[in-house]
């Protein structure tokens, strides 16, 4: 999915794989990308399965924290991220940790080759 974007790829890209409305595979066609132009992967527990992303921002949320904003009916997926914490350690092996225990006032805090 990511290889034809990345050095010696064909620059294309298709803008959406999933369409929720009819939940099946979108039959959407390949797109060029813009010159310089910038790929966003939004999405949870992806770090140390091996995708090579040129930045990593990772949203970091204490243990605690996420137990108290995750909605009841969520709580299942709890002991999956804090696996992932004490595992994969996302916060480091990103460029950059945003701390958002308060979503209403995340803190940046800039490492690997942003840090100097």
């Amino acid at each position: 999915m990511l290889g034809p974007l990345g050095p010696g790829g064909s620059g294309e890209y298709l803008p959406v794989l999933w369409d929720l409305e009819r939940d099946r595979a979108a039959r959407a066609r390949r797109r060029p990308a813009p010159p310089a132009g910038v790929v966003l992967v939004p999405g949870a527990l992806l770090q140390g399965i091996g995708l090579a992303f040129d930045v990593v921002v990772h949203l970091r949320m204490s243990p605690g924290a996420r137990r108290r904003l995750t909605p009841p009916e969520q709580a299942w997926e709890l002991p999956a991220f804090d696996r992932y914490d004490d595992e994969v350690d996302p916060a480091g092996l990103a460029d950059a940790v945003v701390l958002a225990d308060h979503p209403d006032r995340p803190a940046l805090v800039l490492g690997g080759r942003f840090a100097s």
